[in-house]
């Protein structure tokens, strides 16, 4: 599912740079720009985020 529409950054996106190591939501915004425009989706976004780092862990 596309979680950011202005970047087309989707909930697969965010999972796979989890699991390639990013674990700050900060490095995941610079790495997809994920929440870095219009900021609807932050929330979305980061519980995508933590979810991933959770299944990781």
């Amino acid at each position: 599912m596309i979680v950011c529409l202005c970047h087309r950054v989707s909930d697969r996106d965010i999972r796979r740079t989890v699991a390639d190591g990013v674990h700050n939501f900060e490095v995941l915004q610079d790495e997809t720009q994920v929440a870095s425009a219009c900021g609807s989706c932050h929330d979305c976004a980061r519980e995508i985020f933590d979810e991933a780092r959770r299944a990781c862990a």
